[in-house]
């Protein structure tokens, strides 16, 4: 039986993962490099400092991950504070399922612009736990996040539902036991989510396929 849903942040609740694209190639660009596209996929899901540690790595730089961390933080809170834009959908799926379903947020970014997107939003009150990336050892894929996403709403992993846009945050949902749903975004549309229990295009499509579910 379902009685949560968790929800992935960047790409998923917000139009984030182009703003970190933006950012990403920005820094690149500032030491006359370049970065793929598979690098910035890898990237996705995990938390800050690993996906540094592998920015550093594949584009070649002489910057520590903290360095590279503290530099893209320095952009990305400039943009989430003046270019936050939800994905279509997002107050629709909240509105449907508020008060019938425990709700959390699951994100491998840190508690700083969690705080900035739910309160520029002003969704903070959906929510039964926020849970950022700063207490997590073991960024998604691996569960870790799930996992404690789940202890805090007091249920286990089979009873909540976690929508995700990438596939390293979609296979820590499904190694955590949750019912996955997969939302790709622009982004991330060509990675793979075989494993996912369902793939939605949307939003819409994931609360129309949730509110099936519940009348099984």
């Amino acid at each position: 039986m379902i009685k949560a849903l968790i929800f992935d942040m960047d790409g998923l609740l917000i139009d984030s993962e182009r703003l970190y694209f933006q950012t990403e190639r920005e820094m690149a660009r500032k030491f006359n490099k370049t970065v793929e596209d598979k690098t910035l996929w890898k990237m996705m899901g995990r938390n800050p400092i690993e996906s540094m540690e592998i920015f550093v790595r594949e584009v070649g730089l002489s910057l520590s991950p903290e360095e590279a961390l503290g530099m893209r933080n320095l952009i990305m809170r400039n943009k989430l504070k003046n270019d936050l834009k939800p994905m279509p959908g997002l107050h629709h799926i909240l509105d449907t399922f508020s008060g019938r379903l425990k709700m959390a947020v699951c994100t491998g970014a840190q508690k700083e612009f969690l705080d900035i997107v739910v309160d520029k939003l002003g969704i903070r009150n959906r929510f039964n736990v926020l849970q950022s990336s700063d207490e997590i050892r073991k960024g998604k894929p691996h569960p870790e996040i799930y996992l404690k996403a789940c202890s805090q709403l007091k249920l286990s992993p089979e009873d909540c539902v976690v929508l995700e846009d990438s596939s390293n945050g979609a296979l820590a949902g499904k190694r955590a036991g949750c019912y996955v749903i997969a939302v790709p975004s622009e982004y991330t549309k060509e990675q793979d989510f075989r494993f996912a229990d369902f793939v939605a295009e949307d939003l819409f499509q994931a609360e129309m396929h949730i509110t099936t579910l519940l009348k099984k």
